[in-house]
């Protein structure tokens, strides 16, 4: 048994394709074939159920599967001990982050973590929570920045920053004649949320529950950014983070208006998780420290 042959199997669960698991391991398909197929001559078990339509792991398969996640997790640590003894901020530091976060942040945390690291290589990805959480506990990720709650058995959060949600208004809108608002005046508005998926969206129908009642049929966006142009365009109004409201540097004359929430406006905290196990706290002091020196646009003053 090696390391090797438990990428292969790993690989293989989380495509369900021999092709695409090969490809994932940069290796032919024979290759990975032949090579769970001595695996499971060696354990003496059927690991995956095997048709033209499918490949699925067996129930044996998938105990195996979970401990071969957890021996690949632990030989990543050892590599990066031994890394620690030369550099602990050396070594590649890989950080994803959730899609409402990662546009906004990331163009300020790149170079302040530069300033702060200049010699780790970093590696950054964005993508939805269920995602991130996967590659977290896999070791494909050092560490994540996500929306809470976050719970993750032997994974570390700690809060970031706590962001205002505000509301984005076509031009000419009705409601742009107050300068804050309250959740029930957007009760019987067309309200433009991100598609299932996004816990922003959940995170804003916690925050104004009634807008439950309104959204049957209602229009979605893939992204803020898209929400924001549809906002522009007069489809209806959006509800967006304060740091996704702010404006693209050099533009001064915005294709849609910003309100604040009035008293008690809805929040959310955002904070960076990681492996207790991850042998590096200096990456991750330096990713704290950096967010820091970010100055994002995280409460909105009308």
């Amino acid at each position: 048994m090696t390391l090797t042959e438990l990428r292969y199997i790993v690989a293989l669960h989380q495509t369900k394709h021999f092709g695409k698991a090969a490809e994932k391991c940069f290796v032919s398909q024979p290759t990975l074939s032949v090579a769970i197929k001595k695996l499971e001559e060696a354990l003496d078990v059927t690991l995956f159920e095997r048709s033209r339509q499918q490949v699925r792991a067996t129930a044996i398969g998938e105990k195996i599967i979970q401990q071969a996640q957890v021996v690949l997790e632990q030989a990543g640590v050892i590599a990066d001990i031994a890394s620690i003894g030369k550099d602990p901020l050396g070594s590649t530091f890989s950080v994803g982050a959730i899609f409402t976060i990662g546009p906004y942040l990331f163009p300020q945390l790149v170079p302040q973590l530069r300033k702060i690291a200049s010699h780790m290589p970093l590696f950054i990805e964005e993508n939805y929570t269920a995602v991130l959480r996967e590659k977290l506990r896999n070791g494909e990720l050092d560490a994540i920045i996500i929306a809470l709650p976050f719970d993750e058995p032997d994974v570390v959060t700690k809060t970031l920053y706590d962001e205002q949600f505000v509301v984005a208004l076509p031009q000419q809108h009705p409601l742009n004649q107050y300068p804050s608002l309250s959740s029930q005046q957007l009760n019987d508005q067309q309200v433009l949320l991100l598609g299932s998926g996004h816990c922003f969206r959940d995170q804003v129908l916690a925050a104004c529950p009634n807008l439950n009642q309104q959204q049957s049929g209602a229009i979605e966006g893939s992204s803020l950014e898209t929400l924001k142009y549809m906002v522009a365009s007069g489809l209806g109004i959006s509800i967006l983070p304060a740091s996704a409201a702010q404006l693209a540097e050099g533009l001064h004359d915005s294709p849609y208006t910003i309100r604040p929430f009035q008293q008690n406006s809805p929040t959310r905290k955002v904070a960076v998780a990681w492996r207790a196990s991850f042998p590096r706290p200096q990456a991750i002091e330096a990713l704290c420290d950096a967010v820091k020196r970010c100055n994002l646009a995280l409460d909105y003053n009308h």
